[in-house]
Order: structure tokens, then sequence, then C-alpha cells
């Protein structure tokens, strides 16, 4: 008080209160306190603020008062730009530089999730803070209360919202309060089943990272039992772990269940599906029984949820229970945050043509994953050299311990691919994945949504890129229906794409030399510079820098390599593909069949070198893929057929009719008609069509 200013003196000489009257005015006049009382009314039997939240209230509110009371000689807040600064300033959780200095305005967002609404300590407040968690996420403001107020849960959000801490906050919060003594060999009162060690390793650090009076274990294969046994002797307060370890230690009498109060089963579709649903039966039948409303509080949570997932967990939960549901009768199911491609391309090109997605989507200083079907499939690519990045794979058959080496380097930058199986599609949080590539449609769309949402977390944006077949076509129209979204076709990048991202990247290299390096090469720079000059030295050093010092010319259309994909446009609609030969053998002669391969001519420059545009047509080089008609993406039309040989398949997208001494090519726009009389036997009647850039 001695330390007080002048000013503050004046202040205080204008309104005498005593302590106890000006800290009841400052109650009463902060919107902090107002909000957290409204707060606890709105959750209802949520239950009271607690003591220490009522001293971080008023103890914020108390600073916060006696500052602004120093900057200006009127204590009151009747203004509005005042009372919007006060509340700016005492919104925990909010950074108050970002917000308040800035004077940077709160989304509705924030203002519903901020951490005053809701009974959480001062001391998870300070450790979601340091986790970088400012307010909580739509789907934890939805689930706090009937989680924190002991209901069951069925909870459906899209993939990257947060829903581990959606039951991690409110469980720590309840269990934070039970005075009851942690005792040395007491059993769990909180358990969390996951279906892969990956998933179960991380929801316990999560856990772990928010607590520091409760103590927290993880089990699952892969590990030594006595080490885990010795944490059971300990006390455990939550436990994490995969359903084989822990009915491994119920088995062998180590673990006791008898005394758990909640029971958390994450990514519940899959902990439900047939490889799980006897083993997590086996697990909580210690722990439940039968139709009695004492069972253990029981959460369910994932991205995806079946209605045979509603239908089995019925008999684990109580007669009334919440379902909170982020995605309802919304038609996209995925992410979205994620911008969704597909490349068609071949198998035998898959791999080079990754290399290239990779260094143009994400490049050298992104965070990628493949997803691979197999773990041969995984192996392979991740030692292919078409991907120039830093990659290591991630499947089943890597032992445990190199697994979590592999992923704690993938999360710190280590290196920038990972290439994975499934084990790394389901919970797994990792920062700032920018691109996610799947080799191939996935079976089903259930895991399609859960790979893509690798990417897109926590707000940001992110691309997932399916590659396919042209088989497969279907498959992806499937995954389409299903999840909502709809695939952009794009074509593989260009040459110039490559270029590009390669230069971005070498000069982003260049940053981070350090000038003493580039002292020691300075005179070999300077006899390059004299023996190339310096634009092409400065060229070439970037071209070995980015490894791009061969690029391969690509087909847009299905990825082959050595073919450039050209786009005639006519000012007529075609109706016969027999149009587009006609003016292809007017302008580049009658043997021009011969040396058309798949939309392109084999070598040389013919076609920009004796092309010329009309009136009706023009020719030009594709620079991207048009979007194509279906008809042209699906099956061939049916053609007519007649003489040895004759009868092409017809259709535009498919191959014309042959046949005959003319050889007419002459598919109509249905595919419907087709062609007759001789061919060449060697030939069958049928040309290198216009479609064959589609057939291979």
């Amino acid at each position: 008080k001695e330390k007080k200013s002048k000013r503050d003196d004046k202040v205080r000489k204008k309104k005498p209160q005593t302590d106890e009257s000006e800290q009841s005015e400052e109650e009463s006049s902060s919107p902090k306190l107002k909000k957290a009382k409204t707060g606890g009314k709105q959750n209802g039997h949520v239950g009271e603020e607690s003591p220490e939240n009522a001293r971080l209230s008023a103890a914020s509110a108390k600073s916060t008062h006696k500052k602004q009371r120093s900057n200006s000689s009127e204590s009151s807040i009747d203004g509005d730009s005042d009372q919007e600064q006060e509340q700016v300033m005492v919104v925990p959780g909010v950074p108050m530089v970002t917000r308040g200095a800035f004077n940077t305005p709160m989304t509705e967002e924030q203002k519903e999730g901020a951490f005053s609404n809701f009974p959480i300590s001062k001391g998870t407040i300070q450790l979601l803070q340091a986790r970088g968690v400012t307010y909580l996420f739509p789907v934890q403001v939805k689930t706090f209360q009937p989680v924190y107020s002991g209901k069951d849960v069925i909870a459906q959000a899209q993939t990257g919202t947060g829903k581990t801490f959606s039951f991690a906050i409110p469980l720590i919060e309840k269990l934070q309060v039970d005075s009851e003594e942690r005792r040395r060999g007491r059993p769990p009162k909180v358990l969390v089943l996951a279906p892969t060690r990956e998933l179960a390793n991380q929801v316990a650090k999560d856990f772990k990272d928010i607590t520091r009076k409760l103590t927290v274990a993880c089990f699952y294969g892969g590990t030594p039992y006595n080490g885990q046994i010795d944490l059971i002797r300990s006390g455990i307060d939550i436990l994490v772990g995969t359903p084989g370890r822990i009915k491994d230690h119920l088995q062998n009498g180590k673990l006791d269940l008898t005394k758990v109060k909640h029971v958390v089963l994450d990514e519940v579709d899959q902990m439900l599906d047939m490889g799980f649903a006897e083993q997590v039966e086996d697990i909580l039948r210690v722990a439940y029984k039968k139709d009695s409303e004492d069972n253990p509080q029981t959460l369910l949570f994932s991205a995806t949820c079946p209605n045979w997932v509603y239908d089995v967990a019925k008999k684990y939960m109580k007669s009334k229970y919440e379902q909170v549901d982020l995605i309802g009768r919304r038609t996209q199911k995925a992410a979205t945050t994620v911008e969704h491609l597909a490349i068609e391309c071949h198998w035998s090109q898959r791999a080079a043509v990754i290399g290239d997605v990779i260094q143009v989507y994400s490049g050298s200083h992104g965070r990628t994953i493949v997803f691979c079907e197999t773990k041969k499939d995984a192996n392979e690519l991740a030692l292919n050299a078409s991907i120039k990045q830093d990659c290591q794979s991630l499947h089943g058959d890597i032992p445990q311990k190199q697994r979590e080496i592999t992923l704690k380097g993938f999360r710190n930058g280590a290196f920038k691919v990972l290439v994975a199986t499934n084990v790394a599609a389901r919970g797994l949080d990792i920062p700032e994945v920018d691109l996610v590539v799947q080799s191939s449609p996935p079976k089903d769309v259930e895991s399609y949504i859960h790979r893509s949402g690798r990417t897109g977390r926590a707000g940001r944006t992110g691309i997932c890129i399916c590659f396919y077949q042209r088989k497969e076509e279907s498959q992806l129209r499937y995954v389409e229906l299903k999840s909502g979204i709809t695939f952009k076709r794009v074509g593989v990048p260009t040459a110039t794409d490559i270029i590009k991202a390669s230069s971005k990247d070498a000069i982003r290299c260049l940053d981070s030399v350090p000038l003493t390096a580039i002292e020691y090469f300075k005179e070999s720079a300077q006899l390059l510079i004299e023996e190339k000059g310096p634009v092409n030295a400065l060229a070439a050093a970037l071209a070995h820098i980015s490894g791009a010092t061969s690029i391969e010319q690509r087909s847009l259309l299905n990825s082959d390599v050595g073919f450039v994909t050209m786009v005639l446009r006519c000012s007529e609609e075609i109706n016969n593909i027999s149009y587009i030969w006609r003016k292809l053998r007017e302008q580049l002669g009658d043997d021009v069949d011969r040396k058309v391969n798949r939309m392109c001519f084999i070598k040389g420059r013919m076609v920009r070198e004796r092309w010329e545009d009309s009136k009706q047509c023009s020719l030009c080089v594709a620079n991207e893929l048009p979007e194509l008609e279906e008809s042209q993406r699906g099956g061939r039309g049916g053609g007519g057929g007649g003489g040895r040989g004759g009868g092409g398949r017809g259709g535009r997208g498919g191959r014309g009719g042959g046949g005959g001494k003319n050889r007419s090519f002459s598919g109509s726009r249905n595919g419907r008609q087709g062609g007759s009389g001789r061919s060449r036997s060697r030939n069958r009647g049928q040309k290198r069509s216009y479609d064959k850039a589609f057939d291979r």
C-alpha cells in the first residue's frame, strides 16, 4: 500500500472504502465474475465454482480493476469500450497480449469455450495453456457438462476437433476434487481403452500433460510386464491401454477393475469391431453388473459411429444416456478443413508420382503421411528413391520400441515423410501435417475419413490426395457418396510445378547456411561463376540442392511418363470421334494415326510445328487436367461389329469402331455406332485411337 502511486491515492480519496467493501464492489462490477456465475447456472448440476476457482476469479478481477484505476481517474465502467476492455482482459485462457494489447475481438467459439464458463481448476488451466489450449473447442464445450455430471455419453465429431480432451478435462477435474486418500496399491478409477498402441500412448500423454496430482499409467503389448505390475502395486488413478494387455493383467490376477467409476472407449467403432468386441466384453464384465444403474459411467467417442455401434453400446450404458453429435445429418462426414484431391495413376507409376506430389504439395520442409494398404507396400515405398525427403515406415511388424521412436522422430521433425498402414490412421495427433497421401482408395469409408483426418487438425487446413486406377473409379465414387465429400480430379504435377517447388525449397535451404561457412566456399564460387556465368552457376547449384536434376514429363490423364496431354477445343459440338481424326489428318497428315499414342505424339514437336488453329478448332498443351465427363471416366461404350476383326468399342471415351479399308474410327458420342469391313489382322480393326489415353 505504501508503494502505490500518488494518482492511485487520489482515486482512493475520492472513493474511500474498506478492504471488504472494495472487494465487494470489485466482485459486483467485474464482468468475469458475473460470467462465471451465469455459467454455473447454465451448467446446472455441474456444480458450483470450487473455492480455488473463486479465489482465482476474485484475484484476477481485483488485479484488473486496479490496473484500470491507475490509467484513469474514473473507476466506473459505464462506457461500452471500457466494459469490453475489462472483459477481454479478465477471460482466463486467452492470452492477454494477443487479445488485449492488439484489441482482437473474440470469436463466438472463443466466448463459448472460455475457461471461466466451466469448473476448471487454476492448475489445470495453466497446464492447458502450456499445451497451447486457450479455450475449449466445440466438442469439448458440448460434452463437458454431461461428462462432469456423471452421465453416459456417446460423442461423435469430426477428426482433429479435440475429442481426447473432451473426456480428459472433466474426468480429471472430477477426480481431483475427490477427497479420498490416494493410498498405495489403489485400483484405477478411470479406464480408457484404445484400439492401437500408438493411440493409447497418445491418450495417456494427454492425461499426463494436464494433471500433476493423479497417477496415469499406459499398458499395451510389446512392452515388459514387470514395469506395469510395479505401477499396479504403487497405485493408479487413470489407466489407459489396449484390450489385449489389459485382459492379460486381469487373467493373471494382477489388476483390479472392480472400483472403476468411469470407462472410456476411444475410437469406439473400431473398438467394438469383431476383432475387439470379445476382449472388450471380457474386460467390462469385471466392472459392470447386469442391468444395474450403479455401473460405471460409460463414454464412447469416435469420428464415425455406424448404427451397429449404438446397438452394441446399449448393453454397457445406462437407460438414459447423452448423445453429442457434431456431425448429425451433415452431408460431409470428413473434416471440412481438408481439401480432397484424386489422381488417376497406374500402380507401376505410383511411387514416382507420389514423390512428385510430395515435392509440390508439401516440399522438403512440410510433414507428409502416406498410407498404404499392406506392410509390404509401406516398406517398398519408404525405400523408393523417388521420395527425396527423409522417410521412414510404420506398421505392425515393426517392434513397439521402434514404433515409438519413429513416431517421436516424426513429431519432432527429424524426418518429414511417414509411410504407414492403418496403424497411424486413428486418433494420432501429429502437429502440422501438411499432406496426407492415400496410395489407393481404402476398402471402407471410415478408413478414408480417419486417414484424411490426420491433416487439417485443430483449425489448420490440409490436403488429402487419393491415388486410384481406372478400375477403382466406382470405389472412389462410393467414398464420395458416403462421406459427403467431392474429389477434385487433378493431373500429376507438371515439370513446371516440380521445378518451382524444388527451387523454392532449395532457396529456403540457402537461408540456413551460416555466414561463417560461406566464407570457405567463396573462392570456389568465384571460379564457378567465371566458368559458367553467375546465372547458370546458381541455377545448377539450386538444381543439385533440390535433387531435381532430371524431370520427366507425364500425362495428366493417367500419369504415364513421356507423354504430353493436348487439349482440342472446337466451336461446335463433337458428336462423332471420326470428326477428330479427320481434323487431325487434315493438318498433320494421313499417317497421324500411326504416330498417336494415348493422346500425344510419340516424339518430336509435330503438333505445335504443323498445326494451325482455325475458326472452328484450336489445339494447345494442357497445363492442368480439365474436368472430364463421367462417360470418359467410366466404362467404354459398346460398338457394333463386322468383318474380320472389325467392330471396335464405340463411344466418347471408348475406342471407335474400326475395320474396313478406310478404318473410320467412327464410334459415336453414345457408343452405338461401330464399323465393319476388313481390317488388318495385326490391329484387329482398331487403330491407336484418340481414346487410347484412357485405356491403359
